[in-house]
């Protein structure tokens, strides 16, 4: 039987599972965009393959390596898709837009018929330049949690006095660093306006992008406010001091990523256990609020290679005495693909092996191992990225990506490395990703009332 029918086979659409031994321990790690194609830099191989993981090469030598398709046919592969959908939630039910997901982690709660945007602080080329018009930086150069709080609250006042009817019913929370959220309550209907990621244009003229479609009104009215932005912040005395530093200002707001609010079921009522999210992002985190996870702050955690991935990897040991399943997200690897930054991505990817995996594991392994011990608890570990982001083009690719699952009843006749091409030429292929959560707590499990 494969995998891929396995899944289908005891999926079904959502049902609470039930009957899964509440003492196995159950750990997830996304190392974001991890999953990339060879590059000349590298000799040929891909950062998975350059980078020095023998941590993950020790668990790879007992694990099952696989493949994953985390965005459905037809869609964008974006972080907000793949990762639903690798949580075991079906992006074709469930995904309402990303912006939605991101509100939840700020704690917001609006209503079913409010509308909700990603707004970006981003760095466009300046009249007169050889970039102007290019989109250069989708964070505004990791531009500073204090620099963007003040801005945003800047160009909100900026926005209410030139277009007061516009603002009436629009608010602006800031988010970490250059993500924020933007919530229309007005009434106005987007579900027909097509809207840009501005990590999906790197370098490309912006003004091809910008938001279209629906009856005219919506569009018109998101682009107004992201021209506000254009004349409005360049001059601000944050960014005029951020270039004397030398540093990307962030010249433009773009808004994209809209939706409404989402109805899930909590992953205990789907999958009976209880679990917690370890992430600096709010993309991350509001899924895990919607699934009903704990979010568990970590001082130092970031979204870029300054990470405190030693801190991070001792949050995810202390949680798996508590919760049924942790899940650790580092978002290094993809921040570091978005830049073309093939090093960071390579020094992040160790530092995950090195601070995260490898505690992590040496933890898993003190439940011990059911088929010896039979009163031992035991555990399993998922380890995959979310999607591709690639150093050659700076965007997400939605190849199938690479999975390893190895602990307690997880066997595998055939050895192979943790990496895109080893995962590929494997026969054990998760068609819909939504189904690898089902195949990771369930697949080759034996006694206690399991199959």
């Amino acid at each position: 039987m494969t995998a891929t029918t396995m899944c289908e086979q005891n999926r079904g659409d959502l049902p609470h599972v039930g009957g899964l031994d509440s003492g196995v321990k159950y750990v997830i790690i996304i190392p974001d965009g991890a999953g990339d194609l060879p590059l000349d830099e590298l000799g040929g191989q891909t950062p998975l393959q350059a980078a020095r993981m023998p941590r993950t090469a020790e668990v790879a030598h007992h694990a099952r390596i696989g493949a994953a398709v985390t965005t459905p046919p037809g869609w964008e592969a974006g972080s907000d898709v793949c990762s639903m959908c690798l949580l075991g939630y079906d992006p074709r039910r469930y995904h309402t837009g990303r912006a939605p997901l991101e509100a939840a982690a700020l704690g917001l709660n609006p209503t079913s018929s409010d509308w909700i945007f990603r707004l970006n602080l981003v760095t466009v080329g300046e009249p007169g330049t050889p970039d102007d018009g290019l989109m250069l930086d989708h964070s505004a150069g990791a531009i500073t949690d204090g620099e963007a709080r003040v801005l945003v609250e800047d160009l909100v006042a900026h926005w209410r006095s030139v277009e007061p009817a516009l603002c009436e019913r629009l608010a602006l929370y800031p988010g970490v660093s250059y993500r924020n959220i933007m919530i229309d309550s007005a009434g106005r209907d987007y579900a027909k306006v097509t809207c840009t990621p501005p990590h999906s244009i790197p370098r490309q003229p912006w003004a091809k992008s910008l938001p279209s479609g629906g009856d005219g009104a919506g569009a018109a009215l998101l682009n107004r406010l992201m021209q506000l932005s254009r004349e409005f912040l360049p001059t601000h005395e944050v960014n005029l001091s951020r270039s004397e530093q030398s540093l990307r200002p962030a010249n433009m707001a773009w808004i994209w990523g809209q939706g409404t609010r989402p109805a899930m079921p909590t992953f205990q009522e789907v999958y009976g256990l209880r679990g917690c999210m370890i992430t600096a992002v709010d993309l991350l985190a509001g899924i895990a609020a919607y699934i009903g996870w704990d979010r568990l702050p970590v001082p130092g955690l970031t979204s870029y290679h300054d990470n405190d991935y030693e801190g991070q990897g001792r949050a995810a040991v202390r949680a798996i005495d508590e919760y049924d399943i942790v899940c650790c997200h580092i978002e290094a690897p993809d921040e570091s693909s978005h830049q073309g930054d093939w090093k960071t991505k390579v020094a992040a990817l160790e530092a995950i092996d090195r601070h995260i995996v490898g505690p992590i594991v040496d933890k898993l392994r003190t439940y011990g191992d059911p088929e010896k011990d039979p009163t031992a608890q035991g555990w399993r570990l998922l380890m995959l990225p979310d999607h591709y982001t690639l150093i050659s083009t700076r965007k997400h690719d939605a190849t199938p990506v690479p999975f390893l699952m190895a602990g307690s009843w997880v066997r595998s006749l055939v050895e192979r490395p943790f990496t895109e091409s080893a995962a590929l030429s494997s026969d054990v292929r998760i068609a819909d990703g939504s189904d690898l959560m089902e195949y990771f707590l369930h697949s080759g499990r034996v006694g206690r009332g399991n199959t």
